[in-house]
């Protein structure tokens, strides 16, 4: 039971870091412009603090769900987060990739910040928490749910490698600028922001 406990943990959370967002998204550049030494301790200490993330929520989740207007509020969160690295993006764009005696100590830094600033999981496992807690696929116990999250850190751990593993392929074998590289990057957090946006007008002005 404790070995499936942790295999649900590890398939719910990286089907759930598939789609691309802010930690992929940081995750593509950082490999690209620092390489994958970096990329793994982004990666090790964001699946850290994922660990505790999720613990958190699988016990809060009844709270969260009761909280008023939570989704809305996790909404605009993004909206800041996507647009500030975007903005951050932009202005670094042209900037070539610097090697620096705290780089890594910035790498590891920044992968506990985004495993803090993650509001977009707290919807996904009040959904997913939800539907395995009450299709009895995983217990509520402290143990079962200490299992669970590290499978949860693991499955984050894995989808992120992967992805890191994709953009040092990407890189190698295009040979694209890191100019371009950035730019696309800045674009796609301004559209993930953008859409954030919408979706919000149309919630609050066009079904009203």
């Amino acid at each position: 039971m404790i070995f499936l406990t942790f295999f649900i943990g590890l398939i719910a959370n990286f089907i759930g870091y598939i789609p691309p967002g802010n930690i992929n998204l940081a995750l593509v550049q950082i490999t690209i412009n620092r390489g994958m030494k970096q990329a793994l301790q982004f990666i090790t200490a964001f699946s850290c603090v994922e660990f505790f993330f999720t613990y958190f929520i699988m016990n809060a989740a009844d709270w969260l769900s009761a909280q008023v207007h939570l989704d809305t509020a996790i909404d605009w969160v993004m909206v800041v987060l996507f647009g500030t690295m975007g903005v951050i993006t932009w202005m670094h764009r042209k900037k070539p990739p610097k090697e620096s005696k705290n780089s890594s100590r910035d790498s590891i830094t920044y992968g506990i910040l985004l495993g803090f600033l993650n509001p977009v999981q707290i919807p996904f496992w009040m959904i997913t928490g939800t539907y395995l807690i009450t299709h009895e696929w995983i217990e509520t116990g402290k143990l079962a749910l200490v299992i669970f999250s590290i499978g949860s850190a693991a499955g984050a751990f894995l989808c992120l490698f992967i992805y890191a593993e994709f953009a040092k392929f990407i890189r190698d074998k295009l040979d694209l600028s890191n100019r371009k590289i950035n730019t696309g990057i800045a674009i796609l957090f301004f559209a993930f922001s953008a859409y954030h946006i919408v979706k919000q007008l149309y919630l609050h002005v066009f079904r009203h």
